[in-house]
């Protein structure tokens, strides 16, 4: 519980680096970054396999900062974007990832969207637009506010909200997604076409920055959206060994 009263969602991650499942996720993730379909065309040129593309052109750099900064920082996004997808029903463009103009930078803006239609086709004021802020601390070290810092940022959404829908909806159109990009635009008028607003912030840590005395100091007393805020942590052991094993593992099956 926060220190203003709301839950607090902690859920655990139990996936080490050496788990089975860690194959399928590796090439699910390399997918957000650079598509299967796409990667050889994308490295015509440089003389590099596919292996090589991905870890010197594409991925964050695992060891020179700010590369394994953005390594934690879009693993955590992602996994929450699943959360939001997979957990709570909601579309979620990542389409992002693979238009950096640096690998090693995060891209700016919301960091997730997701969107959730009563019926396809139709503009309902039930329809639902979800934003959710992601920090992360997957290097251990004592914890530094990382759930404080998400909502501080989650309460600044409703206000830039208006500038990653229009890139999101660029990028779909860029990709002939009208589909997608028709989802995107019925969110872009709240004024006109009502909607339902919905926030979200998370905090993705290691088992060693984990601190539940310092989790419950947190507060979102002052967020523009409180009323419906959802706060929620994810905890694993050595969660860096599982960012840098899944992006070599990224890279080496393509």
């Amino acid at each position: 519980m926060s220190a203003d009263g709301k839950p607090i969602q902690v859920w655990e991650l139990p996936v080490l680096e050496t788990d089975p499942c860690l194959n399928e996720w590796a090439n699910r993730f390399r997918q957000h970054y650079c598509l299967d379909t796409e990667i050889d065309d994308l490295r015509d040129g440089t003389e590099l396999s596919r292996s090589e593309y991905l870890i010197q052109l594409v991925f964050p750099d695992k060891t020179s900062p700010p590369g394994p900064a953005v390594r934690s920082g879009d693993f955590a996004e992602l996994l929450i974007s699943d959360y939001v997808e997979y957990r709570l029903g909601f579309w979620v463009p990542r389409s992002k990832y693979a238009e950096k103009a640096s690998r090693n930078e995060s891209v700016k803006g919301v960091d997730i969207l997701g969107f959730k239609l009563v019926e396809r086709g139709k503009e309902l004021p039930m329809d639902t637009l979800l934003t959710f802020e992601v920090k992360a601390q997957l290097a251990g070290g004592k914890y530094q506010n990382r759930l404080q810092t998400a909502i501080d940022d989650s309460a600044k959404d409703y206000l830039r909200a208006a500038y990653t829908l229009n890139a999101t909806k660029r990028r779909l159109l860029t990709a002939k997604n009208q589909e997608g990009a028709a989802v995107v635009r019925r969110f872009q008028n709240i004024a006109d076409r009502p909607y339902v607003f919905t926030s979200g912030a998370a905090a993705v840590l290691s088992d060693e920055s984990y601190d539940e005395i310092a989790l419950q100091t947190t507060s979102a007393a002052t967020h523009t959206n409180a009323a419906t805020l959802e706060l929620l942590v994810v905890r694993g052991t050595q969660l860096m060994n599982l960012v840098h094993a899944l992006y070599e593992k990224a890279a080496n099956e393509a």
